[in-house]
């Protein structure tokens, strides 16, 4: 089991790498966490919703990520309330004290059998923890660090982040928190996000060592452009490590209080020709080629956060003077002229007008759906003409059905029915499909319609964004295993 001295420590990250080693190695591996909070979700093939990490994690693993591997999953919405949901479907929406007073006694049985299920199936699970073990507030219902190492008899190695510095008293700290039977399970530290010479931090080293008696398994650098998605949006405080400001498209991604699957621009990301920004404010939206409205847990709130912030306004003087809109999800709802929420599944407002540039209303319904879907681009825009045809996957999670309001294209024709909208000059357009952008032909040939405006050449590249994705665990494992210890985290997993 990984856990960390805090959150963002980098668990996530060294859980999949260890994931990819076990499966090169021949071992049938499994991650798993019992409890998730996150936005980013991750549909499994049967339609059910797990944090995004575990299914990321799973890939890695070489299998089909299933919900015991994230049996429980916390979606904040508002204020101290959450979404719960239990085994990928929705369960309630409750406080955070009612979560902890009612529920926390029921999940432990939950998370207890779905990780009994997952020992029959696999040689070896891989744990994640979240946050920290050391939150003296929680520790006394823990379902999810030091009790779930209990209850699974699992070794712990304890990650921290020397970026964010205080590495030593974090980890020293963190060790003086915790009970003797809790101490006793940690087996390893590894020191990660380490920038500089390993040789000037060996005395520090050294030291922890001998005054923990637990060995270092590692001090693992840095490692930029690592392409494997990332499970939180505070992964995007460090945008700067991935920007293009030579490239040839300019996309400027709103970055919602509640954003959510922010990963659907990963693939635009990984084109040469593609810089992705993500903006709060007015400010940083600068000349965007493409502005985009991703995915939020919670729509009618973070449409209020556009009009509060002066987004909406400066949007709509961009869209004005030329530059192009895509609202994925949440973002899509926004683009209409009315969301409506009668059962007060998001907010207590109950109705909003909407951006206004698409003629659709959105209606909230307690409902979620939660499917992976295929489909056609179906549209007949002259502009898409090149596009007509392609083959999309993704997947969907929303609580909303959007209608037309007046006779207006589709987008996408999925079996029976469409998806999405484009605006009349082809312009503007929405969909609820989520990874509508890991569509390698989709996305290249769309990007070349912004490239020809431009007056600039199509552009043939060879990114296929699976095989990219497959080389990432590959690389990343690879650095792994050139900086931790790992004949030592064989023998403390108990593993030849």
């Amino acid at each position: 089991m990984f856990q960390g001295t805090a959150s963002d420590v980098g668990k996530s990250i060294i859980t999949t790498a260890v994931c990819r080693i076990f499966y090169q190695d021949g071992f049938k591996t499994a991650p798993y966490k019992s409890q998730n909070m996150a936005l980013n979700s991750y549909v499994t093939l049967c339609g059910k919703e797990i944090g995004r990490a575990q299914g990321v994690q799973a890939e890695a693993c070489g299998i089909t990520a299933t919900t015991d591997m994230n049996p429980i999953l916390i979606k904040p919405t508002r204020d101290m309330t959450a979404q719960v949901v239990v085994h990928g479907r929705p369960h309630a929406e409750m406080s955070a004290r009612r979560y902890r007073e009612e529920y926390l006694p029921i999940a432990g049985t939950i998370v207890r059998d779905a990780l009994d299920r997952l020992k029959s199936e696999y040689d070896v699970i891989v744990i994640e923890g979240a946050g920290s073990p050391a939150e003296i507030n929680l520790k006394d219902r823990d379902i999810v660090n030091m009790r779930l190492a209990a209850w699974a008899d699992a070794p712990v190695v304890l990650v921290a982040d020397i970026d964010r510095g205080g590495v030593f008293a974090s980890i020293v700290g963190t060790l003086e928190l915790l009970e003797e039977h809790e101490r006793s399970r940690v087996k390893g530290f590894i020191i990660n996000k380490f920038r500089g010479d390993a040789t000037i931090l060996q005395p520090g080293l050294d030291w922890l060592e001998q005054r923990t008696g637990i060995p270092v398994l590692g001090v693992v650098p840095h490692l930029n452009g690592i392409d494997i998605e990332a499970e939180d949006s505070v992964a995007l405080d460090h945008q700067e490590d991935n920007l293009n400001p030579d490239a040839d498209i300019d996309v400027a991604v709103i970055r919602l209080p509640r954003i959510s699957n922010f990963t659907d621009t990963d693939p635009l990301g990984a084109e040469p020709d593609v810089q992705v920004r993500y903006v709060q404010s007015p400010e940083e939206l600068g000349n965007p080629d493409v502005i985009l409205l991703p995915g939020t847990k919670n729509t009618l709130a973070d449409l209020g956060f556009l009009r509060e912030s002066g987004l909406a306004e400066a949007v709509r003087k961009k869209v004005e003077s030329g530059t192009r809109l895509v609202g994925i999800c949440g973002g899509y709802q926004m683009l209409g002229v009315r969301l409506s929420d009668p059962h007060q599944v998001e907010s207590e407002e109950g109705e909003a007008a909407g951006l206004g540039f698409l003629p659709a209303e959105t209606v909230f319904y307690p409902d979620k759906r939660t499917e992976r879907v295929r489909g056609t681009v179906a549209c007949n825009h002259p502009e898409w003409l090149e596009l007509q045809g392609i083959s999309v996957e993704g997947y969907e999670i929303h609580m909303g059905k959007t209608e037309k309001l007046e006779p207006v294209e589709g987008l996408f024709q999925i079996g029976s029915h469409e998806d999405g909208l484009l605006s009349a000059d082809g312009r503007i357009w929405g969909t609820y499909f989520h990874g509508i952008f890991e569509n390698d032909e989709f996305r290249r040939k769309w990007l070349n319609l912004i490239r020809q405006e431009k007056g600039l050449a199509p552009l043939q590249t060879d990114i296929h964004f699976q095989r990219r994705k497959t080389a990432a665990f590959d690389r990343l494992a690879d650095h792994a295993r050139a900086h931790l210890d790992i004949d030592k985290i064989y023998r403390i997993a108990g593993l030849k």
